[in-house]
């Protein structure tokens, strides 16, 4: 059982294992492995040793921690056991640089009360009602056809709101410059040769990062004096009740992170619910009359507790496709869980992804099933923590409720205006090699309804 907040872990060194494990291949280790199919991947290192064992991966040791009892344990960090920098920063600090979820202990509590001002619920609705037109008119654009690609359609729909949400203006010509840059930076991130050769994922990646860097900082200073309400400008003017505030360099290293989160989580989401009502048309069907009974082509913020459907089926394409599939750790002390000790400085992971389809934890978990998120089933309640897409504990995504909003505003006036349908024995493949994206851009038939 993991330790409670009253009785953290004490070291003792007669009740401890090492942690067990092997290495794989020479020099690549388990990295083809873990990229190609994680779950049978998880299944196999679960099966042989348990909740915790060790494996090479991207050329390094990496501790990986599988269930909702490790989840819990890692994720509440209670002590500041493990540290999100040292974990994230060989994966994504190079590109995500100081960005909230790559803070630690103190100074990430600082950065995220200064943050909460621009997802408190007053923002929030503003944030929606200068989407829904945005949305309408991206979606406008879209026609009926065979072989339509729902990932490279959704990508552009929320990269345009991010845009106009988060900075207050439509970018133009400027955003297939960023789109690729936001690209590059987060395909680097498991770049097996981490160094800048040309043409390599790493370079690309280091040079996105200018560009976005310099793109954002050529716009702190005309935001800093700014009345609007998108997000840049809230983070230029957000303060504490103490009167403190961001440096230009926190804004721009927060805008950097936040506006890679907004568009590419959302995207994976979105993507994976349009598939499962693609394969499931009497859930599509039920969503849509769901959205027609509101009687209104765009959502207000009283609307989204009313959606149940797809609040439903939001949550299982969360747990069948968490759009973080894994969240790496550094101790910064020796660590005892369940008996095994974990040695001071190791790179460890929990992972979302593996831990949504143990068994142990959900019916059929290959199967597609909204229901188990009704109140009569509530399998997500059987561990706090077996359904983990957003995280946990302190480092909880902080804009949670803000993806929930834009995800149910886009598919809600889509649902309205189209329908889609895949072949029964179509099935989406998953590209795992940065975030887990539709390897074929989702083809669909599309059609008006």
């Amino acid at each position: 059982m993991a330790p409670t907040e009253t009785t953290p872990p004490v070291l003792n060194h007669s009740i401890t294992r090492l942690v067990p494990g092997d290495g794989g291949l020479p020099i690549v280790g388990y990295t083809l492995h873990s990229i190609a199919d994680p779950i049978k991947f998880g299944r196999k290192r679960y099966e042989r040793y348990g909740e915790i064992s060790w494996a090479n991966v991207f050329g390094i040791r990496m501790i990986s921690m599988f269930g909702p009892d490790a989840n819990q344990f890692v994720l509440q960090n209670r002590g500041d056991l493990f540290s999100n920098n040292q974990g994230w920063d060989f994966f994504i600090g190079k590109f995500f640089h100081r960005g909230i979820m790559l803070l630690d202990f103190e100074e990430h509590r600082h950065h995220r009360r200064i943050m909460q001002n621009a997802f408190k619920k007053p923002v929030l609705v503003q944030y929606l009602s200068e989407m829904n037109d945005p949305i309408e008119r991206g979606i406008g654009l879209w026609r009926p056809q065979t072989g339509f690609h729902v990932f490279s359609a959704i990508k552009k729909l929320t990269l345009d709101l991010a845009t106009e949400v988060f900075m207050g203006h439509h970018l133009g010509t400027e955003a297939n410059k960023l789109n690729k840059a936001f690209i590059d930076t987060v395909r680097a991130g498991t770049s097996f040769v981490r160094f800048p050769i040309p043409g390599g994922r790493w370079k690309k990646g280091l040079d996105g990062r200018k560009l976005l860097e310099a793109f954002f900082h050529s716009k702190v200073s005309e935001k800093r004096v700014s009345t609007g309400n998108d997000l840049f400008s809230q983070l230029c003017r957000a303060e504490t009740e103490d009167g403190e505030k961001f440096t230009d360099d926190d804004v721009v290293n927060h805008m950097i992170f936040l506006m890679m989160a907004a568009h590419d989580t959302t995207t994976i989401t979105l993507c994976t619910m349009m598939y499962h009502l693609a394969k499931n048309p009497e859930w599509q069907n039920r969503l849509r009359s769901e959205s027609r009974a509101l009687g209104k082509d765009k959502l207000d913020h009283s609307d989204l507790e009313v959606l149940d459907g797809m609040t439903r089926v939001m949550k299982e394409s969360l747990r069948m496709c968490s759009p973080v599939p894994s969240l790496p750790r550094r101790t910064v002390k020796d660590v005892v869980y369940k008996n095994t000790l974990i040695p001071k400085g190791s790179l460890l992971a929990v992972s979302p992804y593996f831990t949504h389809y143990m068994d142990e934890f959900w019916q059929f978990p290959d199967c597609f099933d909204p229901d188990r998120f009704s109140e009569a089933r509530r399998e997500d309640k059987v561990h706090p923590y077996a359904w983990v897409p957003f995280g946990g504990g302190a480092h909880m995504c902080i804009g949670l409720h803000f993806a929930d909003m834009q995800v149910k505003a886009v598919l809600h006036q889509i649902l309205l205006r189209y329908k889609w349908s895949v072949d029964p024995n179509y099935c989406m493949p998953v590209d795992m090699t940065s975030l887990p994206v539709p390897a074929d851009k989702l083809p669909v038939k599309l059609d008006y309804i």
